[in-house]
Formats: structure tokens, sequence, C-alpha cells
């Protein structure tokens, strides 16, 4: 193996992973000042998380262009610390940018940061950056996860300025909901800074380095629920007040002022949404604040995300619109378009148009003329094709006024042709947040006409998806554009809610906005019959709300799908 370097630098990428930490007098790749953080975060936290002080080997010494397994290659180091390294890779088997940590084999927390990402990856919940692969090769151990390079890391939108109380509101929510998911499958953070929260073009938050960042840092906690919750109390801090709850400063904000404690943001910044500066001293589970205003502290992200959905919903602000300019009437006289008014001249007279002459007597009486001769014409000529369209009728019926040509025997209306089923050549999960995490291995299970297997989403914390997207579903391939008539769907698990949408093109639609609407309906046996007749090719079954589980979460489960003509 290469000569190993004792660099130690911080990362500051959107793609994967948060802004790791560095020792204060070295830099970062980048130049950025994640050394400052170091600085701030290493140490024991406030909330008892502690990183572990055992001597690690250097981090392996690679460069651009080597390659993992045939198909990852390193593109650019972005982290070198406590002997392990981050990169930008791209992965050549799926033509896609992905994020990677190298540590190597013999390192003591090898087989920590392992486990980590594989349990990490077994939770399959989009609202967290994925874990595409952790695998220990030729003394290796490497972790590749999700880059998403357009999303907006939260510690460069509280640079920015404090938040509207609607952001703070969404920030809070979407992460105390999406941890409180975690926890229910063992899993915490113990990271969760705002470098390790980042929020997507849609407005959606997704959280990196669950369990991992934590592992490759040796951090651990006596109450991984409570450092969580405190955790995410700190960030609504920051988001209303642009200030970090305590009196050290991080992250780029500034620290309270010391010896004064910990004020609730509506005493620290004017205008501070009195619910939410509440929700923020749960969370933080300051004895003294909590007590004075009467309100029991939040001790898990489940018991945050319940006494957010608890209070009144807040509405994103009215848009402001900028009134138009006063219309201004602008004339134009006779004889001055296109240079002033000479002053004291007096004002032309508007020119009164002259009607055109009339025609000549002669001459109209000509047109006249000429007129009903074409009129006359025309309707001898309708006439006539009249005439000899009944009579070819009398010749084709034979003579017998009381039967038809497509009815010889009796005047029953023709017969209605039967509808036939119509095969599903394949289908495929349909997520907008497109990360592919709705048990895309299931998915044949739902048209195979077994109905004791089903395919399942992944769950929620509520039925509206946690208010993370509209919906998710299964895009059905009928092979061809044909007669769509009844799309029959059984539901496992109780009623849920669904749409049928519908793509006529050859090539399926890239976003939901291809689909159009056809039907709608909910139960556990639903039949989406369009109120017209529809030619398609591609079905989207668009899951719209979803029952209660047994697991004490919201799982949408499709059991059989049929298409009829």
């Amino acid at each position: 193996m290469a000569e190993r370097s004792t660099a130690a630098v911080d990362v500051a990428d959107n793609s994967g992973d948060e802004p790791l930490t560095a020792k204060a007098d070295e830099a970062t790749t980048d130049g950025t000042a994640e050394a400052q953080e170091a600085a701030d975060t290493d140490s024991p936290k406030e909330n008892g998380t502690q990183a572990a002080p055992d001597p690690s080997p250097a981090a392996p010494d690679l460069h651009s262009g080597h390659k993992l397994a045939g198909r990852y290659r390193l593109e650019e180091c972005v982290t070198r610390l406590d002997g392990f390294s981050s990169w930008r890779a791209v992965d050549e088997k799926l033509r896609r940018a992905v994020g990677v940590h190298l540590l190597p084999a013999d390192h003591p927390r090898a087989r920590a940061v392992l486990a980590a990402a594989r349990s990490s990856a077994l939770l399959g919940d989009p609202r967290f950056v994925q874990v595409l692969d952790a695998v220990e090769e030729d003394d290796l151990v490497y972790v590749v996860h999700e880059w998403l390079p357009d999303a907006t890391e939260l510690t460069a939108l509280l640079g920015a300025g404090p938040m509207e109380a609607h952001d703070a509101y969404q920030l809070v929510s979407q992460v105390s909901q999406a941890m409180a998911a975690a926890h229910r499958e063992g899993l915490a953070h113990l990271r969760l800074t705002p470098g390790a929260v980042l929020r997507s073009s849609s407005g959606q938050y997704r959280i990196r380095g669950l369990a991992v960042n934590a592992a490759l840092r040796g951090i651990t906690s006596d109450g991984p629920q409570r450092a969580d919750t405190e955790a995410i109390g700190a960030l609504l801090y920051a988001a209303l007040t642009q200030r970090w709850p305590y009196e050290s400063d991080a992250y780029g904000l500034t620290g309270l002022p010391k010896g004064m404690g910990l004020l609730a943001p509506d005493q620290v910044r004017a205008g501070v949404h009195r619910g939410l500066s509440e929700i923020a001293m749960r969370a933080l589970a300051n004895d003294g604040a909590t007590a004075s205003r009467q309100e029991q502290p939040c001790t898990t992200p489940d018991e945050l995300a319940k006494a957010v959905a608890a209070m009144p919903r807040i509405r994103p602000p009215e848009p402001v619109f900028t009134a138009p300019p006063e219309y201004q009437r602008t004339t134009y006289q006779q004889g001055t378009y296109g240079r002033p008014a000479v002053p004291g001249a007096a004002a032309p007279q508007p020119v009164v148009p002259v009607p055109p002459a009339p025609l000549q007597s002669r001459t109209g009486r000509a047109l006249k003329w000429a007129v009903s001769a074409l009129l006359i014409a025309a309707l001898g000529l309708g006439s006539w094709q009249l005439a000899e369209t009944l009579i070819d009728r009398d010749n084709n019926s034979g003579g017998d006024p009381g039967t038809t040509q497509s009815n010889p025997e009796n005047n029953d209306p023709p017969p209605v042709e039967k509808s036939k089923p119509v095969p599903i050549v394949s289908a495929q999960d349909y997520d907008p947040l497109g990360d592919g995490s709705e048990k895309p291995q299931s998915i044949g299970n739902a048209y195979d006409d077994d109905p004791s297997s089903y395919w399942s989403t992944v769950g929620y914390y509520s039925a509206d998806f946690g208010k993370l997207k509209e919906g998710v579903g299964i895009v059905l391939d009928l092979g061809k554009v044909q007669q769509v008539g009844t799309v029959d769907v059984s539901f496992l698990g109780g009623t849920t809610s669904v749409e049928l949408r519908t793509a006529g093109s050859s090539m399926m639609p890239s976003g939901l906005t291809g689909f159009e609407k056809a039907a709608q309906g909910s139960g556990t046996q639903v039949a989406l019959k369009p109120a017209k007749p529809v030619q398609a090719r591609f079905l989207l079954v668009w899951l719209t709300k979803l029952p209660p589980s047994s697991e004490g979460n919201f799982r949408g489960k499709i059991s059989d799908i049929k298409v009829t003509s």
C-alpha cells in the first residue's frame, strides 16, 4: 500500500458527508473555515457525546484516478482526518457522482464504520442521504454514499440570516420526524450539526452521515435520543436567531453572551415566533426556561416531532406583488407626431375622415343579380345531392324498412364488446425524490397474480408521507400505446387513496407533470376507470394517502394490479 499521510483536513461539500472537523492550525483543501469548526465541535459536547481519543493510523494516500471495485473512480480528495479520507468520485457503472469514505482495514474504527454504514443502508429512508455500498477490500474499508451537488447546506442558509417562521417550522418538523424514524430502527446520528442538514431545490431537508459520521470519529453517547433531540433544538435555535445556543462560537455563528445562560430565542431576537421559541427551549431542555413557561422538555425526537405536529400550522408568507406603474395615456396630434408642439401655436383641428363614395346604381344592381344567381345555383345543387343520397339508401336497404344492414333480423342495439385483459410488460417504482428507495426489488409482486405477495412503500411518519412529498407509486409499461378501460388495484393493510395517471407517448415521462390524471379512488379494492376513453402506454398508480401499519408508521402495500381495455 502507498505511504500514508498524517494530514488532517476537513470536508466541505454538498454531497453526503457533513463538514468534518480538523486541527485548528491546518487548512482545508478548498480554503474554507472547517478548522475553526474543529475547535468548536471536537471537544465533548454539551449534549453528552464524546469522541474517542484513541490514536489512528494515517489516512490512505491514494490519488485521483484510482479505481475501487473496478467502478468507483476517485476524482478529488475533500478530507484527510484521523486516519481516514473522503473523496468525490464517479460510479462508472451507473455514470453518476458519488462520495467515498476510505480508511485502512486495520483502523481501530473500521469495524464500527462498516457496521454503521450497513445499518444506515438498511433503513432506506429517503429523508437521509443514502449509503450505496460498504466494502472491505485490499486492506481498505470504504463507504460509498450519494452525492447531492444541487442541495444547499444549512450552514450556508444560516449564514444568509435568520429563517422565516415557516422555513424554521419546516426544518424542525422534517428533521425531527426523520430522526424519530431512525431511532425507531435503533439508529442515532450524534453529529447532527448545521453541516449535516441539506435543503434540496424543492424545499425538502435531507440528513447526511446517519451513524457513519459518529463512527468515523469514534463518538458515542449514553443517551443517543437525548443527544440528537438537543442537536435538533440547537438547529432550530440557530435558524430563529442566527446565534449558536452555547457560549462558544461555532459553524460560522456567534455564541450567546458569556454568563447569561441559555436565553429563549424570542429574548435574543425580536419578532421570533413564540411557539417555535418554546419548541427550541423544550428540545434544549433548559430546566429554568422550561419551568418558567410550564412546558415539559422533549427528550426524544419522537416527542419533539409530536410537539411540533401539535402546533398550529405555520403558513408560508403571502407573496408580495409590486403594483405596475400607472398607465399614462399618450395622445398624438395631427402634424406634431415625432416633434414637440410650438408654444402659443393654435392646436390643429382633427381631420374628419370622408366616407367612400357609394357604388354607382348600375354596378350595385349587377352585383345583386350575381349574388342571387349564385344562391339559386347552390340551393339546386344541394337538393340534387340530397335526393341522390335518399335513393341510394333505399337501394341498399332492399326495400324492407323494418331491417338495417348492420342488424338485418331485428331492431336490437349492436352487442357491446367485452373488455379484455391488457398484459403489463414491466413496472418500476416511482418516487418524486428520485432516490430509488421505494422497494424496487419487490415491484414484480404487485402484478404477479399472487394475492399473498405484495409491493410496499417505505414507512412514513404520517399518512401524507410526512409532508415530504405528494405521493409515491408504480409506473406500469404496457409495451405500446393501447386502449385502457379499467385499472383494478388491491391493497393490503387498510384504506389507501390512489390516483390513476396516464401517458400516451412512447417514452416514459421524466416527471410527474408528464402524466395526466385520469381517475381516483380509495379503499382496499379500487377500480380506477377513466371518465373518457384513454390511449396510453405508461400508467402511474399514484398513492396519495397511506394507511397505518403494525410497525407504528404509515405504509402502502399493493398486492395486485390488473389492467383491462
